[in-house]
């Protein structure tokens, strides 16, 4: 081997975990950059690498055995060196194979060896007479005189999509003119505008708390380095025109700025304003693009052409140039943490890059998830407070409705069910109509009956690949399940005994239709994942919504995402307990963030606003807590509470996830995995507890049983011997049970 032969580091993008020794050919030597994608032998075949640093010598007879690599796939790296160093840190933390991470992290288009290609965006492309063309040259030529003859008469110019449709067969014609001669094509870029109904534009003052906002941020941001802040304002206080005041001060600074929001479908309102505000210079990154525009959008950013990205989580690994703010949006929404391979949680990824970038970061919430909350109480983050809303408006006024009292159980209604509109809801729904004002009313739960019970044997219907029952949707006349998407029609009988069926629970699907008895003269839509299947659908009815087309939105927690509706002076929240009863340490907080997001969607306009919020249980904590709208208190009781029984964030978690289609199996490997955690635990003093195994609270799903096991600590640090010792017995775990490490998992579902 001759003395120049140089070695590489590569992490392969396949599930292993570790990084390897490659030889670098001659050829390739001195071409090679930290982050690059790369293809390599690997196994029997080829594949995706990303190239890490250059590799030490290796011993003789490891040298004998290492394959070269094949080929270098791009010129300069994929990734920025700051995304790089965030991907690794990732992949560590959160126990996940390093060039399956870095994969992860790119943009379709790049995830494969033979990818990588310079995307276009959107084009038109027209046809356009020259001056040379002439219809008597193409007398003998029937389909060009005609394609041509049209061209002319709309003017000489059209798109060619258009000519084809007024002439069968046009798109080969032209082209066929174009090589005579007698056309020129030509694309166009398709620029699109923001929809009408979302566009906002730059107000001429800012209130007096924004200015302050503004001005301690933009003062962290010309400082320079790492400056974690918590931007704690009111549902309505004009966080969205903070960020868009530092962001324009960061771009003028020739800094770039990253945007995360939680769903970017469900918060068309917010990327319209940023693109109202600064045009086309934004990167879009998000999943309802097609994969050709998200592509463009990145390697926009990796050319420093754009320097300012929004997208949902996974945008964490945009590569935005020079980097100097990061805005997390609505911090608390759990859509943040990521639930399947690489699962991270994209708000604390913020502000690890904020520090490793030495960036300002944002984390906006007018309910902060506790999590973050106590790192402000603590100093770790400066916290900057929004207490009133623009304009001095007034908050609304919360109101509760006690079902106890309005929806009382009485022998003339039992075994049906009670209308869940209850008399206050519809005075004030009629009132709120009469004034020629907008409605929302809030359920988080799909379908028209949540079970289907029967009334002799009691049986329920429920899906036989899950342990939950299954949901009737009245529209699509079916039964279905919100865990596996299975679908059946509704029996006309019990399967069991051929006794009488009774739906019971509540959707969306049952309040529409409940309103519209009520209301037959209003205007009313659904807005939950059935009825808005698709970004586009979803975005054009809340744009109708916003250009008051509108009377009534009924909806699930995709109301409440930050929207901005003038016209909305009532909410009603159906029932605020449907969340409450679930098995994890988090229900009360979130029951509290989604109640008290969805209530500031009232009274946002010149008009004030009303919240009803129907309740069984209105002395819950999180209930009685947001009916005051004091998230002091809220937040100082829960995190005492989480603090006794030692929950996140007072302690720091690890969940083991263990599933396969066989129960015997999964059992015993839950055990078997539970006696090496044992084996490995540190001595009593530092503070780790392991709970399991036992079956998860769903026990199955998809027809795998699932259970769990859950390690508890003071610190990462101090169970990170037991997790090394689990991710050691894990790989010899039999291939027909899938394992998962859940590091600071956001669900215990």
């Amino acid at each position: 081997m001759s003395e120049s032969q140089a070695y590489a580091l590569v992490a392969p993008g396949r599930p292993v975990r570790g990084e390897f020794t490659y030889a670098v050919p001659p050829e390739l030597q001195g071409k090679l950059v930290p982050g690059q994608r790369i293809k390599i032998p690997f196994g029997r075949s080829t594949t995706l690498g990303f190239y890490l640093a250059p590799a030490p010598e290796p011993s003789p007879e490891v040298r004998a055995k290492l394959k070269p690599i094949v080929q270098v796939l791009d010129p300069d790296a994929a990734f920025p060196p700051d995304v790089v160093q965030l991907v690794r840190f990732a992949a560590q933390h959160y126990r996940y194979p390093l060039g399956e991470a870095l994969r992860a992290a790119l943009p379709p288009g790049m995830t494969k060896p033979d990818e990588g290609r310079q995307a276009k965006g959107d084009v038109v492309v027209h046809a356009r007479a020259l001056p040379a063309a002439s219809l008597d040259e193409l007398r003998r030529a029937p389909q060009q005189h005609a394609a041509l003859s049209y061209l002319l008469a709309v003017g000489g110019r059209a798109p060619v999509e258009e000519v084809a449709h007024a002439i069968p067969g046009a798109k080969d014609t032209l082209k066929k003119l174009a090589a005579r001669g007698f056309v020129a094509l030509e694309e166009e870029a398709v620029v699109k505008g923001v929809r009408e109904g979302l566009q906002q534009g730059r107000p001429d003052a800012l209130t007096a708390e924004q200015e302050v906002a503004v001005g301690t941020l933009v003062a962290a941001l010309e400082k320079g380095g790492f400056a974690p802040h918590l931007l704690h304002g009111v549902t309505g206080s004009g966080k969205t025109e903070v960020y868009l005041r530092v962001v324009e001060r960061a771009l003028e600074l020739r800094k770039g700025a990253l945007i995360l929001v939680p769903e970017i479908a469900l918060t068309p309102q917010l990327v319209g304003r940023f693109q109202s505000r600064f045009g086309q210079n934004v990167a879009l990154l998000h999943s309802a693009l097609k994969d050709r525009e998200r592509l463009k959008h990145w390697q926009d950013l990796r050319a420093g052409r754009v320097k300012l990205a929004v997208g949902v989580r996974s945008a964490i690994w945009a590569p935005v140039p020079d980097l100097g703010v990061v805005v997390v949006d609505e911090e608390h929404d759990p859509s943040f943490k990521q639930e399947e391979k690489l699962r991270y949680q994209a708000r604390d990824l913020a502000v690890m890059r904020g520090k490793q970038s030495e960036a300002l970061v944002i984390l906006g919430s007018a309910t902060p998830s506790l999590e973050t909350w106590e790192n402000a109480r603590k100093g770790r983050y400066a916290l900057v407070s929004m207490t009133r809303r623009v304009d001095d408006r007034p908050m609304p006024k919360l109101e509760l409705v006690d079902l106890r009292v309005e929806r009382p159980r009485t022998p003339e209604t039992r075994g049906t069910e009670p209308p869940m509109l209850s008399p206050t809801l519809r005075t004030a729904i009629g009132e709120t109509l009469e004034k020629n004002q907008q409605v929302i009313l809030f359920l988080n739960r799909r379908g028209h009956s949540t079970f289907v019970v029967c009334e002799v044997c009691g049986q329920s219907l429920r899906c036989t690949d899950c342990d939950v029952c299954m949901t009737h949707h009245r529209s699509a006349r079916q039964l279905v399940c919100h865990y596996c998407g299975k679908f059946s029609p509704l029996p006309k009988a019990c399967p069991s005994c051929a006794g009488p069926l009774l739906e019971l629970g509540v959707g969306t699907e049952r309040i529409e239709a409940e309103v519209a008895d009520a209301f037959p003269t209003a205007r009313i839509a659904r807005l939950d994942r059935d009825a808005a299947s698709s970004a586009e659908k979803l975005t054009e009815m809340l744009s109708a919504f916003a250009r008051r087309e509108l009377d009534i939105l009924v909806g699930t927690q995709m109301v409440a995402k930050g929207h901005d509706f003038p016209g909305v002076t009532l909410v009603c929240v159906v029932m605020a307990d449907s969340a409450l009863t679930l098995p994890d340490f988090r229900a009360g907080e979130r029951t509290f963030h989604l109640l008290t997001q969805v209530a500031g969607r009232a009274g946002r306009g010149k008009d004030p606003g009303r919240v009803l919020v129907q309740s069984y249980n209105p002395e819950a904590a999180p209930i009685a807590r947001m009916l005051t709208n004091d998230y002091a208190r809220f937040s100082e009781e829960e995190l005492r509470r989480r603090q006794l029984l030692a929950w996140p964030p007072s302690t720091r978690m690890v969940a083991l996830r263990i599933e396969s289609d066989s129960a015997d199996l999964t059992i015993r490997t839950a055990k078997e995995l539970a006696r090496v955690a044992e084996r490995h635990l540190p001595p009593s003093s530092q503070g780790v507890r392991m709970l399991g195994p036992a079956a998860a609270p769903i026990a199955r799903i998809k027809g795998k049983t699932r259970w769990q096991l859950v390690l508890k600590a003071p610190s990462h640090a101090a169970m990170a011997r037991t997790v090394d010792a689990l991710e050691a017995a894990i790989s010899e775990v039999h291939h027909a049970v899938k394992v998962v490490i859940d590091v600071d998992p956001g669900a215990m579902l």
